[in-house]
């Protein structure tokens, strides 16, 4: 299968894309930097046929220029015979491989810390179905998708001063979450969660945190193992401090942990991220 390679290249805006098109007589180019702004870059990726000329042509998009890489597999369905229009729904899984090393992967559609620019090897395995029905097939897909944006600097970021819990022992982990961009604001949601089958117990006595609380109301019974903290006075050079205890029986349990952020923008909804914090392992 032919592997097809696109570049994608941002223009800033309309001012730039007629510069880009039209020099003025009068002046040179535009001394302003080009500024490279989210978008989706696709690529026809292959063609997947039936026993009973089933067809379905299926491309590979990914989106580049925010935190997040997302990756989806679009596809025009048809069936020989009938002049019935299909709508396609991919489903499936992905892998981004970029210098022969998997950077990336996850189901269809997903998303994915982008790792930055560069040229990425997608492989997909893919199941197209139609509506209304006809069309069912399966197969692999590749493309190779060139992304250009940089990979924006983490506003955000945890640190903890220890990797390992022991078995029959309790732990004191310290965290300490930091904002590093003038962006934003001094809230976050900071959240531990161990694995519940292996009787983990996380505690703190930090006022800003608490074991979340679960079931219908009058239920007062929290997840034990799992912490949730509401920080609201994160600066630039001021970091936060969260101590937490772990408790470990005889099986083991690592801890992970995650930051959510909100970074204002008017009054748009959608203006926030999060961060993967690290991995507390156990032995």
């Amino acid at each position: 299968m032919r592997v097809h390679r696109t570049t994608l290249r941002i223009l800033a805006g309309a001012a730039g894309l007629s510069l880009a098109l039209v020099a003025p007589a009068w002046g040179g180019p535009d001394p302003r930097p080009e500024a490279d702004v989210p978008a989706t870059l696709c690529a026809p990726a292959g063609v997947l046929r039936g026993a009973h000329v089933e067809r379905a042509e299926v491309s590979l998009c990914a989106g580049s220029g925010t935190p997040m890489m997302a990756l989806s597999a679009p596809a025009t369905c048809s069936r020989g015979g009938t002049k019935v229009r299909h709508s396609c729904l991919t489903s499936g899984t992905w892998t981004a491989r970029r210098a022969g090393a998997t950077v990336a992967s996850g189901t269809l559609p997903g998303s994915q810390p982008y790792p930055g620019p560069g040229a990425y090897d997608v492989t997909a395995t893919v199941r197209v179905r139609s509506a209304p029905a006809g069309v069912d097939l399966r197969g692999t897909v590749r493309a190779t998708l060139t992304l250009t944006a940089p990979k924006r600097a983490a506003t955000h970021r945890v640190e903890v001063d220890r990797r390992t819990l022991r078995r029959g022992a309790t732990t004191t982990l310290t965290y300490r979450v930091f904002r590093d961009s003038e962006a934003g604001d001094g809230s976050a949601r900071f959240g531990l969660i161990g694995e519940e089958e292996s009787g983990v117990r996380i505690g703190t006595a930090d006022a800003r945190c608490v074991n979340p609380l679960v079931g219908r109301h009058p239920s007062k019974a929290r997840l034990t193992y799992a912490v949730d903290c509401a920080l609201t006075d994160l600066q630039p050079g001021r970091p936060a401090t969260v101590k937490v205890r772990v408790t470990l029986g005889s099986a083991c349990s690592t801890v992970v942990s995650k930051l959510g952020y909100w970074m204002p923008r008017g009054q748009a909804l959608y203006t926030g991220g999060m961060v993967q914090g690290p991995t507390v392992g156990c032995r």
